[in-house]
């Protein structure tokens, strides 16, 4: 599997996913690609996403923030759609 860097899994997360991730690691830190063939699924929470689809490629070393479109952590239960569609609305 190919190794890319922080900046370039953050953008293929909002390529694939739609929402804003800002990872929290060392400029040369590579990563697994985002290899995921659908965007989660609109009622997905924020944690879910993260814990199934983020936390396994970060592993235990390193820590993203997801932001909204008004600049903001979402609360954990926030469902990823409502994410998604605060960049419009903004």
């Amino acid at each position: 599997m190919a190794k890319v860097s922080a900046t370039d899994l953050e953008r293929q997360i909002f390529e694939k996913e739609e929402i804003r991730v800002i990872i929290r690691a060392p400029r040369n830190t590579m990563f697994d690609e985002y290899n995921f063939e659908r965007k989660a699924a609109v009622n997905t929470s924020i944690t879910d996403w993260y814990n199934t689809r983020l936390k396994p490629i970060l592993g235990d070393n390193y820590e993203a923030d997801i932001i909204d479109g008004f600049g903001t952590n979402p609360h954990g239960r926030t469902g990823i759609e409502r994410v998604r569609k605060s960049y419009a609305e903004k």
